[in-house]
């Protein structure tokens, strides 16, 4: 069955079960990054198990009801904090925890209405191009499958959303495989809020240069890749000047929809993960 996490865990979403899936809700046989690719054929077992409940058990202690304890317990322990992210956050957690590192749920908080107004009340101008690149956004994940389904319609009130939330960034189509990955642990408000707090930046620097024109952001961030590429893997990067290849013809995708789409989707939730909580390092970096 496909399923749509949320926050605290729970999972809803269109039944597929004539379908093969994977345990993300992709295709199996259409999904070329299926996670089931890139894991081990075994069974888990029952000590992974027992090891994976003590894991959700002490981020539960460690979040409290609600993430109610969140913000007390990183000012107390911000490295213990920060190894069990870099572990992984727990499947179930995932959501309700990216809300918390990122700062969204203070913006939700102190937003009320705000999201059903966007939706219900006004227009975008970019409404043509969202509805036209709706169904491009994992087509082979079930849960935005169907067209004019639940996925596909909250994918385009987030996106539809933002463009007015924020007219000068508007829509650009990056956007969607960020909004979409969102939704797959969270509602339709939560994820908006959360892509205002990466991109407007609630408690790091503002990514929305993602987006501006001319993609300033992008160019800063590739400029960096081949400065690193340079000077930590030397060979491959005078490989690389041999044969005249730049960052742009490989990594654009990877900045445009920060890691979302052009990875195993695993490998996606870890760099999702890791990103969040130390984005304030990595968007405020200066140029090399």
């Amino acid at each position: 069955m496909s399923r749509k996490r949320t926050e605290n865990g729970s999972e809803s979403g269109p039944a597929t079960s004539h379908v093969p899936v994977d345990r993300f809700g992709f295709l199996k046989q259409e999904h070329a990054n299926s996670p089931e690719r890139f894991s081990k054929s075994k069974t888990t077992s029952s000590t992974d198990h027992d090891r994976e409940e003590r894991k959700v058990r002490k981020w539960r202690k460690m979040i409290g009801v609600g993430g109610s304890d969140w913000k007390h317990y990183v000012r107390r322990k911000p490295n213990v904090v920060r190894r069990r992210i870099r572990k992984g956050i727990p499947d179930c957690l995932r959501g309700l925890v990216w809300q918390l590192i990122s700062g969204s749920r203070d913006l939700l908080l102190m937003n009320p209405g705000v999201y059903e107004q966007l939706v219900i009340y006004e227009t975008s101008a970019s409404e043509l191009d969202i509805i036209r690149d709706i169904s491009r956004t994992f087509p082979s994940h079930v849960f935005f499958q169907k067209r004019h389904g639940p996925g596909q319609r909250s994918l385009y009130n987030v996106l539809k959303a933002y463009s007015v939330y924020d007219r000068d960034v508007g829509y650009v189509q990056g956007m969607g495989f960020i909004a979409g990955l969102l939704l797959l642990y969270m509602s339709e408000e939560d994820a908006f809020w959360l892509l205002v707090a990466l991109l407007k930046g609630a408690v790091h620097a503002p990514m929305e240069g993602l987006y501006h024109a001319g993609l300033p952001l992008v160019q800063q961030y590739l400029f960096q890749l081949e400065s690193l590429v340079k000077e930590l893997i030397p060979k491959l990067g005078e490989h690389f000047t041999q044969e005249m290849i730049n960052p742009s013809m490989y990594a654009s995708q990877w900045f445009i929809t920060v890691f979302s789409y052009s990875f195993p989707f695993p490998l996606a939730l870890r760099i999702w993960d890791v990103f969040l909580s130390e984005v304030t390092k990595c968007a405020s970096l200066k140029s090399l």
